[in-house]
């Protein structure tokens, strides 16, 4: 299994390849979408525990969402089930690479508080022009500890973009996913980037109108990672010839 790199100019096909997946069913994919935001808001109403554990899942669901993509691309329906269809084969795996993502997330955010947490709080209660100063140099760290939680969170995004695709369409296993996944990634590195503004941008936009437009971006960008495997693993990412979705099964 290996990757291959592309054009820079690919970044804006993989955006309207998600379009093209989602314009075939449109409110199934909006309704996915929400169900998934709704779990997600739900995850909150159990202190802690909640949102690790949506952390934890949260491959089982996406690879859900990308094997719903591949049946759509295959000439299948989308149906409600694909949102949770990850938990039909390598759930297990996925679990594992949401573990590995739910503690580098950890990490990052603790060394983000190590960094600047330590010295906001007791500084914005002061008021003095003094303290007044020592605030500019407590915001002056947090940014630098944002600017250092970033720098260590795009690495931890490249290990798991495409980890739940590889093992749920090539059985890869977690650790080699993940290293597959870092690979494609930093191969087509200017490619991403420009992926990212046109993401920057498109939300923008779609955040105009109440954020309203972001019902039909959010279903788009999640089919645009399955366009985006397709045209970097595209030996493994061609549609099945007929006969159903195996991953179904």
């Amino acid at each position: 299994m290996k990757a291959q790199v592309v054009d820079a100019g690919k970044s804006w096909q993989w955006i309207v390849g998600g379009f093209e997946v989602f314009r075939k069913y449109p409110l199934m994919w909006i309704a996915l979408t929400i169900v998934l935001v709704v779990i997600w808001m739900v995850s909150f109403a159990i202190p802690i525990l909640g949102p690790l554990l949506f952390n934890l899942l949260s491959p089982v669901f996406f690879a859900g969402l990308m094997i719903g993509c591949k049946a759509v691309d295959g000439g299948e329906p989308l149906e409600l089930s694909h949102l949770f269809a990850g938990f039909q084969k390598n759930a297990t795996a996925l679990v594992t690479i949401g573990g590995f993502y739910l503690v580098g997330t950890i990490v990052i955010v603790g060394i983000i508080f190590m960094t600047a947490g330590s010295t906001m709080l007791p500084t914005v209660m002061q008021k003095s022009p003094a303290d007044l100063e020592m605030l500019a140099g407590a915001l002056r760290s947090m940014a630098l500890a944002l600017l250092i939680g970033f720098a260590l969170y795009v690495p931890l995004i490249m290990l798991i973009w495409f980890a739940p695709l590889l093992v749920v369409f090539d059985n890869l296993k977690p650790s080699e996913a993940m290293k597959l996944s870092f690979s494609a990634c930093l191969m087509n590195w200017l490619a991403f980037l420009v992926y990212g503004a046109i993401v920057l941008v498109l939300w923008f936009i779609a955040s105009i109108p109440l954020f309203l437009g972001l019902v039909v971006l959010l279903p788009v960008l999640i089919c645009s990672v399955y366009a985006s495997y397709k045209d970097i693993f595209s030996a493994a990412g061609a549609a099945p010839a007929g006969g159903g979705n195996p991953f179904l099964r």
